[in-house]
């Protein structure tokens, strides 16, 4: 049995706290609030800037805050807005592009122990 991560973020975050990390062309983001069973993170994309397709073990819901956005999950596409959400499965799959400058809000289940130790901690 695989032993859950201990770790987790302060009970309240504030955004101004925390630092943002380049983490693509075009795109930063920020780790915000976690615990060894979800995660809140915000990311920020410059217009042309592709989140590259990917898949891993983590349950994800994408929230887009501001901007236009093509998203791809399962062999599916759609063009998100401000409002729009996108629920992706584990191992399935998925990646983003920008249309419009803008941000969205990525949540996982379990935390993204691989984005822990990266240097977006508090200040």
């Amino acid at each position: 049995m695989t032993e859950k991560l201990q770790v987790r973020s302060e009970t309240f975050v504030q955004c101004a706290d925390v630092q943002t990390e380049t983490v693509g062309e075009g795109i930063s983001r920020q780790i915000l609030t976690y615990g060894p069973d979800l995660m809140l993170c915000r990311l920020w994309f410059e217009s042309g800037s592709t989140g590259d397709v990917h898949q891993h073990p983590h349950s994800q819901i994408s929230y887009i805050e501001t901007g236009r956005f093509r998203a791809k999950t399962g062999g599916k596409e759609r063009e998100l807005v401000a409002g729009d959400s996108v629920i992706i499965s584990p191992n399935t799959d998925h990646g983003i592009s920008c249309i419009e400058a803008g941000s969205l809000l990525d949540i996982f289940n379990p935390i993204r122990e691989d984005f822990i130790g990266t240097g977006a901690r508090p200040r």
